[in-house]
C-alpha cells in the first residue's frame, strides 16, 4: 500500500468515494438532500495550500482517502489554527486493517509540518465505528452539535 498527495487526476475516483461517504452517512442524516449532491470541493482542495488531499493505493486502486484543511480558530481558543480532517474513507473490503490511522498519522505529518499542532473533525453520533476509529488515534469528543426540525 501507497500513500500520496492526491492530484487532479485522481478527480473521477475521489468524486466515487466521496458519493459512497455520502449514501454511508444518510443512515445517520436525516436532513439531506435528495441526490445528487456534493460535500466537498475537491479540486479546490487539491489545489489549495492549505490542505492536503491523501489517498491510500493498492495496485493502482484508491482504497483509502482523507483531507486535512488549515483553518482559523476562533478568536478564543488558545491555538490560532487547526486542521480540519474530512473526507475519511475506507473501501469496506480493507477496514480494519489499519490503513484510516495511517491516513490520519499522514495528515497529521503535513499539518506539524505547517506548524499545526490541533486537529479536529465531525462524526455522526449514531456512527460508533468511526468514533472507535478516532478515539484509537486519540481524538476525543468536545462538543455535541444538537438539532430539531419543526414541521407545521
Amino acid at each position: 500500500m501507497t500513500i500520496r498527495e492526491a492530484t487532479i487526476q485522481d478527480i473521477k475516483e475521489l468524486k466515487h468515494i466521496e458519493q459512497a461517504i455520502i449514501q454511508y452517512e444518510r443512515q445517520f442524516a436525516t436532513d439531506l438532500k435528495d441526490d445528487p449532491i456534493e460535500y466537498y470541493d475537491l479540486e479546490d482542495l487539491i489545489h489549495s495550500k492549505d490542505a492536503s488531499v491523501i489517498v491510500a493505493v493498492i495496485e493502482n486502486n484508491i482504497i483509502g482517502s482523507a483531507y486535512a484543511l488549515i483553518k482559523t480558530s476562533k478568536p478564543f481558543k488558545f491555538s490560532k489554527q487547526y486542521a480540519y480532517l474530512g473526507f475519511m474513507y475506507v473501501s469496506p473490503k480493507f477496514r480494519g486493517t489499519g490503513i484510516n490511522g495511517k491516513i490520519i498519522d499522514s495528515l497529521i505529518l503535513w499539518s506539524k509540518q505547517k506548524g499545526v499542532t490541533e486537529f479536529q473533525l465531525d462524526v455522526y453520533v449514531e456512527n460508533k465505528s468511526a468514533i472507535e476509529a478516532y478515539t484509537k488515534k486519540n481524538f476525543k469528543p468536545t462538543l455535541l452539535n444538537m438539532r430539531m426540525t419543526i414541521n407545521d
